[in-house]
């Protein structure tokens, strides 16, 4: 960064959103060490923040836990629930899982949506 004249930004404050209770959609049952086989055994599934000169983008990625591939994003400047369910389709349409597939997840308000619940069911993931 130094060669090419870059900073880091600093000097921002940092976004905390206030939440309720802690919801659990699901229990644990994916092993902390697993190591699946082969792929489409188990996608993890988080969200993240971006800042730009425009404000925030809010970035929902599905990782295939055997290949470490991004299967699945979205991205938009509100964090709700079609911009997880758009990265869980993207990843279905790319991979077209032939059987269950896990779906690990912070289990967040977007994750416990009974859209996200609905299509994970009509398209035989599992939430985790």
């Amino acid at each position: 960064m130094r060669n090419n004249k870059l900073r880091a930004q600093i000097g921002y404050k940092r976004r905390y959103i206030k939440g309720g209770k802690v919801g659990k959609i699901t229990d644990n049952i994916l092993d902390p060490h697993f190591a699946p086989d082969k792929p489409n055994q188990a996608w993890l599934s988080d969200i993240t923040y971006v800042r730009t000169h425009a404000g925030f983008l809010y970035v929902a990625m599905v990782l295939d836990l055997f290949s470490r591939r991004i299967v699945g994003w979205s991205m938009d400047k509100t964090m709700e629930r079609h911009l997880v369910i758009r990265a869980l389709m993207m990843a279905v349409w790319q991979r077209q899982p032939k059987q269950e597939v896990l779906v690990p997840s912070d289990q967040g308000s977007q994750y416990a949506s009974h859209n996200y619940l609905d299509f994970m069911r009509d398209n035989n993931l599992k939430p985790q």
